[in-house]
């Protein structure tokens, strides 16, 4: 039975949001071709939109979207088989099939085989964020757009570029056997990565429970991957203190002066499980899990004089044997600092280059500052504030070095 009309729109966002990663992975499943699947998709999307408004919304709207889909793909096909004659068996058999594409046993399969082509290695990296936002997490390019401050046209570009990338390289709709697809998981994790720190660093948080819902997805599908459940738990650690890290104006507030009653425990609790999943696996914990495990630290404190600091900066010097990085010995200093304090935490930080960042100059800054040595303090927080790319931060900045004379 057909609802109301005038709520069109706002069904098909939300259907297309929660369901896109089914919907287009088993139209590519169904097409045999990514790119025309995510194609015709969007055109059923855009005549739902019409006919929905117009005729009410269908009781299925899955089944009408992938209908609709379907016959916008045999269309596609009729036309290519006029130029290339293996479409011809493919639009001949789509036509006589009466069924959708939807397979309620293939549907895991569609949804990981997608995500494994929108993170494909032949993409380019700010290409993979965009078609996996668009085709998996169901963003429109108006909303990736907006989320990473970006010209909608560039997103637009993007999606299509990377269309085209996957139909010249021949990427097969298929999952890829399963030593490959451990060889790429790291590939299809860093991308879900990028995007939620993209969100946190831009405060947008809805770019980053985006990427939360789709990592649950992810480790859902891969349960035996400890670093897939890591990565959920880093996410749900970390966000969990968004709630008290900006104060009614917007200003960013340190983690040591965070009311962590305003923390979400919720979130703590999620987060705290995944950890164990990803532990329990036997297999050690990798990069994300090393820093999920981090995490968990500050998470669990009362308070920062509460926190177990030691332990933090053991587990900053095995994520750095891992992943080696200035930002990981960066992290290791301030821990050291908290731990044994700021003497030899300097000692560090003084041996690190972080080109064009702000980070640097900004812990060395606090370093000095807890050391007296406030006219070196002053100017390296002036070079922070030069620096450092968020207004709302330089102010802070700028504010402690006013205050060091």
């Amino acid at each position: 039975m057909a609802r109301a009309h005038g709520s069109a729109l706002k069904t098909v966002e939300a259907v297309w949001r929660m369901e896109s990663a089914r919907i287009v992975g088993a139209l590519a499943r169904y097409t045999r071709d990514f790119p025309l699947a995510e194609d015709v998709a969007q055109e059923a999307l855009a005549e739902a939109l019409v006919s929905w408004e117009r005729d009410g919304e269908p009781a299925d709207p899955v089944g009408w979207l992938l209908s609709t889909a379907r016959r916008r793909a045999i269309d596609a096909f009729r036309r290519r088989s006029a130029l290339d004659q293996r479409y011809q068996e493919i639009a001949i058999n789509a036509e006589m099939s009466v069924e959708t594409p939807w397979d309620p046993d293939r549907i895991d399969d569609d949804i990981l085989a997608l995500i494994f082509i929108a993170c494909h290695p032949v993409l380019a990296a700010e290409a993979r964020v965009a078609l996996t936002l668009r085709t998996v997490g169901g963003l429109s390019s108006e909303e990736i757009a907006r989320a990473f401050l970006v010209p909608i046209p560039t997103i637009q570009a993007r999606i299509t570029r990377a269309k085209k990338t996957i139909a010249a390289a021949k990427v097969p709709f298929e999952l890829p056997p399963a030593e490959e697809r451990r060889q790429r998981l790291g590939g299809v994790l860093s991308v879900l990565y990028v995007i939620f720190t993209g969100g946190s660093q831009l405060q947008k948080p809805e770019l980053a429970y985006e990427s939360i819902r789709l990592a649950r997805m992810l480790a859902a599908l891969l349960p035996d991957e400890p670093e897939a459940h890591s990565l959920v738990a880093l996410f749900e650690l970390t966000a969990a203190r968004f709630p008290a890290r900006t104060g009614p104006d917007g200003e960013p507030i340190l983690l040591a002066d965070q009311d962590r009653r305003r923390w979400d425990f919720s979130a703590i609790r999620r987060g705290l499980a995944a950890l164990g999943h990803a532990a329990a696996k036997g297999r050690g914990l990798g990069p994300y899990g090393l820093q999920a495990a981090i995490a968990a630290c500050h998470a669990s404190a009362a308070s920062v004089d509460k926190t177990d600091w030691d332990r933090i900066v053991l587990l900053y010097e095995a994520l750095g044997r891992v992943a080696p990085s200035p930002v990981v010995e960066l992290n290791r200093a301030v821990a050291v600092a908290m731990a044994t304090g700021p003497a030899e935490a300097l000692a560090i930080v003084d041996k690190l280059d972080i080109p064009g960042s702000h980070l640097v100059p900004t812990v060395r800054g606090e370093l000095l500052s807890r050391l007296g040595r406030n006219d070196e303090a002053r100017a390296e927080l002036e070079i922070a504030a030069r620096l450092c790319p968020n207004v709302r931060e330089r102010s802070v900045l700028l504010g402690k070095a006013r205050r060091l004379g």
